[in-house]
């Protein structure tokens, strides 16, 4: 159903997002279509190299949008009229330029080449977010109600579309890694696509799995516990402790643990407790009450 879905949206209206127009048919293209939904004019020239980069962006960015824009664009080299005369009424100074037309009259433009961060919000003022963007949000809302079933599904559909979606990926091994499944985590992120193996989406997960894999060499943690109440001192024992409370979800014990770890030997282990803890933090994101309470912690500890 979700597939489905999205595989209709993804191919509604998609013969024609992307056009180009004349000044005989701008009419049509741009006004009487920006009646339905808002089109993009993409105003270019061969003759300026930074067009080619830019329409490149815009062209991807009106297929994602799903049908939701249309991009128009006009060489201004073959079409000098209507540019200058759209130029002249809004100010522009050169090409490349884009130029949104919603009912008929422009609504937003911009000039030269803009990142591409800035390119999609263009696009999504215009558009609203995507059907995947709302698949996503879905997906994050049945994680907070603790619908792993149905965030796994979501999920999932968001890949049939873009199998390369990091963000679908992070959580879907997260899924996978909270339901104690190491391997099936790792699995998934073997999907991530070479060229995204350093996105920094992927940090959090890659420490959480990090984390789960030392955990799992530790086993019963009652050895740990009473070496520790034996001996305060038992660095090793401490620091072996807190990542197994971890992986139990003590996120606030494991803090607490490191936290003494420091506080008796900050160079112990060349400064490996401290290091550990912004390796919990940067798994468990930056949001997460343990790890807002461990970072105000560790600050009073170190410039107190």
């Amino acid at each position: 159903m979700l597939n489905d879905t999205l595989a209709t949206d993804a191919l509604r209206g998609a013969s024609d997002l992307v056009r180009d127009t004349t000044t005989a048919g701008f009419r049509q293209d741009v006004i009487a279509e920006s009646m339905h939904r808002p089109v993009l004019v993409n105003f270019w020239s061969p003759r300026a190299p930074a067009c080619k980069a830019l329409m490149a962006v815009l062209e991807r960015m009106a297929h994602a949008a799903g049908g939701k824009v249309v991009l128009a664009k006009m060489n201004v080299d073959e079409h000098p009229a209507v540019w200058g005369q759209i130029g002249q009424q809004l100010g522009l100074q050169g090409v490349p330029a884009v130029v949104a037309i919603d009912q008929g009259r422009p609504v937003d433009m911009f000039e030269g080449v803009l990142p591409e961060g800035q390119i999609k919000a263009f696009f999504d003022r215009l558009a609203g977010p995507s059907e995947l963007d709302r698949v996503m949000a879905e997906a994050a809302l049945a994680l907070e109600e603790g619908d792993l079933a149905g965030a796994s599904e979501l999920y999932a559909a968001v890949l049939g579309q873009q199998p390369d979606n990091i963000p679908a990926l992070a959580g879907l091994a997260k899924i996978q890694l909270d339901a104690g499944e190491l391997e099936n985590a790792k699995q998934v992120l073997a999907m991530v696509p070479e060229a995204k193996a350093a996105d920094p989406g992927l940090a959090g997960i890659r420490a959480a799995i990090e984390l789960a894999e030392q955990a799992a060499a530790l086993g019963d943690l009652a050895g740990l516990q009473a070496e520790v109440e034996a001996d305060p001192d038992a660095h090793q024992a401490r620091f072996d402790l807190a990542l197994g409370l971890n992986a139990r979800n003590e996120r606030e014990k494991a803090v607490d643990h490191l936290i003494e770890i420091i506080r008796r030997d900050r160079a112990w282990n060349e400064d490996g407790a401290r290091k550990q803890l912004l390796q919990f933090f940067e798994a468990w994101g930056p949001m997460d009450p343990a790890a807002i309470r461990g970072r105000r912690k560790l600050s009073t500890l170190l410039f107190a």
